[in-house]
């Protein structure tokens, strides 16, 4: 095979969830609502976190940042499958698959490693209070989320060049509802074995040291809140709602991209992304955010203000 075949292959095809059009329009309707759900929510958490100014703390500025990185992440993904799913034609072009594997992989790979200093940052409020100002201060939080932004960016373009040496052979056929880097594996003619190790060292990296981080910070909340007289039912299910997000997220991406790949698991494949590139960035916000009590009284001075400006 010679490397000139790489040139055939200028448009892939997404075959989507399903071709059965009935179940077509459900899903457009559905993840029209769960789009717009997450868009809504994550930026009114931003608007309110940056007009209220009992707010700029770490606790809330990493959760605009994580916001910012969910209405990203989920608009490199649900449009394309929204127009996609209306069109009689499922094309995208090669280079617009690549570019869709690359900021998908650098906001995702940004997340995952966010959400291991979130973690951080609440046990430290909650298992060492006094020392809470000294060590999560403006500088250090600003140097956590640079860290995290830079790492993402930089693991992904590492990702992306073996990506982008798969050779295609002709093949465009796309079993999915986005360009995903083990899809695009799959499709391949060529050796795959040292894009499924970078998969599996980056896997290794990004998922399981964030996790085990998150684990460790609230292992060690658990231990704390269960000595406290009171309060215990708020902090344990606050904790809890963080957690289950988590476990959606990190659980469905260990999952896609830390196990054997098997040709007969396309459809199961398909039905996890939803859950880690869809739902996930809906209910980051409701979790974190809206249900606190701070950001709930920000949104209502926003809104006041917004009817004064009127």
């Amino acid at each position: 095979m010679t490397a000139e075949n790489q040139s055939i292959v200028m448009e892939f095809i997404l075959l989507g969830l399903t071709d059965n059009p009935s179940i077509q329009l459900w899903l457009f309707q559905l993840f029209s609502l769960v789009y717009m759900t997450t868009l809504a929510g994550n930026i009114l958490l931003i608007l309110a976190v940056r007009t209220d100014n009992h707010l700029h703390n770490p606790m809330y500025i990493f959760l605009s940042n994580l916001s910012f990185l969910d209405i990203c992440y989920t608009s490199i993904i649900v449009p394309k499958m929204l127009l996609n799913i209306v069109l009689s034609t499922k094309k995208i072009s090669y280079t617009g698959c690549v570019l869709q594997v690359y900021f998908y992989l650098f906001m995702g790979e940004t997340e995952c490693i966010l959400l291991g200093f979130m973690a951080y940052d609440r046990y430290v409020a909650i298992c060492n209070p006094l020392r809470y100002n000294v060590i999560m201060n403006t500088v250090s939080c600003t140097r956590m989320i640079g860290a995290s932004w830079v790492a993402g960016g930089s693991i992904a373009s590492f990702d992306i060049y073996f990506i982008c040496q798969l050779k295609f052979c002709g093949h465009v056929t796309i079993n999915h509802f986005f360009c995903e880097a083990p899809s695009l594996h799959q499709l391949s003619c060529g050796d795959i074995s040292v894009n499924n190790i970078v998969t599996l060292v980056g896997g290794s990296i990004l998922l399981l040291i964030p996790l085990c981080l998150i684990l460790f910070s609230y292992i060690h909340i658990f231990l704390v809140v269960v000595k406290l007289p009171s309060g215990q039912y708020k902090a344990f299910s606050t904790c809890i709602s963080h957690l289950i997000v988590v476990t959606i997220f990190y659980g469905t991406a260990i999952f896609m991209y830390m196990r054997p790949r098997y040709s007969d698991t396309e459809v199961t494949d398909k039905i996890v992304s939803v859950f880690y590139t869809i739902f996930t960035p809906m209910l980051n916000p409701l979790i974190y955010s809206l249900r606190n009590k701070d950001v709930q009284k920000a949104l209502g001075h926003l809104g006041r203000s917004t009817v004064l400006l009127r």
